[in-house]
């Protein structure tokens, strides 16, 4: 993988994969970010040893604290707004559709872009002190990467109306209340829980992962009887797996899987 300016990546030798946003001072989503961003999952896609995808950002300052503002600042026609906030889905929504795990890693502040890239993320693990929020509506805009739909979905509409109309930040603590991140842990040790956490998934049977993970994702935006029956379809393609087969044998014969990952 060719090395790049402002995306660092580490996949260990347990198949967790780190990538770290790292654009200093506060790792705003520039053009030029998002484009290496995009490039970096593209590669982690078709990596076999690649099985977790873990997302930080560099720094103590914050995990991502948003878009570029000065890149925004140009824009003054609905047509070029429109394209940058189509791009900034369609990269995002790459990140949810990887076929992988994802975990943020919200070490600080997290916000307007930072919060809709980690919401596209199937997991998110929070540091204590770290603030979360759409504040886009206190500078005249709002957020146009995902933002105002996927943090409905999470938090529910009338929590979700509350943030983002008055761009209020929320605390970590909040955040595990209302169901926006998985956990609330010591600052420093945000990293590290994702990393574990990421390594107790990577040890399963990478055929099954993909496949609940493709039935949660893809099947959650279906009516439930047609998400029934997807989920059925991926659990008999699942029979076939010689995974299947090792992991019903191992539990019959009292010991640990050993998985192929076919």
């Amino acid at each position: 993988m060719a090395e790049k300016q402002y995306i660092k990546l580490n996949i260990d030798d347990d198949g967790v994969a780190v990538v770290t946003i790292d654009h200093p001072p506060v790792n705003a989503l520039s053009s030029e970010v998002l484009k290496e961003f995009s490039e970096t999952l593209d590669e982690l896609k078709d990596d076999p040893k690649a099985k977790v995808i873990v997302i930080a950002g560099a720094g103590s300052f914050a995990f991502i604290a948003g878009a570029d503002i000065n890149e925004i600042m140009q824009i003054s026609d609905k047509e070029t707004g429109y394209k940058l906030a189509r791009m900034g889905q369609q990269i995002i929504d790459k990140l949810e559709k990887l076929g992988k795990p994802t975990i943020a890693a919200i070490h600080s502040h997290c916000l307007g872009g930072g919060l809709e890239l980690a919401m596209a993320c199937h997991m998110r693990i929070a540091g204590d002190r770290a603030k979360l929020g759409q504040p886009e509506i206190n500078l005249g805009i709002m957020p146009g990467f995902g933002g105002t739909q996927r943090l409905s979905r999470i938090v529910g509409k009338a929590k979700a109306i509350e943030m983002i109309l008055t761009g209020d930040n929320i605390s970590a603590q909040e955040a595990y209340r209302i169901g926006l991140v998985n956990k609330v842990v010591p600052q420093s040790d945000v990293l590290k829980v994702a990393k574990d956490l990421a390594r107790r998934i990577a040890r399963k049977g990478q055929v099954a992962v993909r496949h609940a993970l493709k039935a949660i994702v893809e099947g959650y935006e279906m009516p439930l009887d047609e998400a029934l029956d997807f989920e059925a379809k991926l659990f008999g393609e699942l029979c076939e797996t010689e995974d299947m087969k090792e992991g019903l044998r191992a539990f019959k014969e009292k010991r640990q899987p050993q998985f192929k990952d076919r």
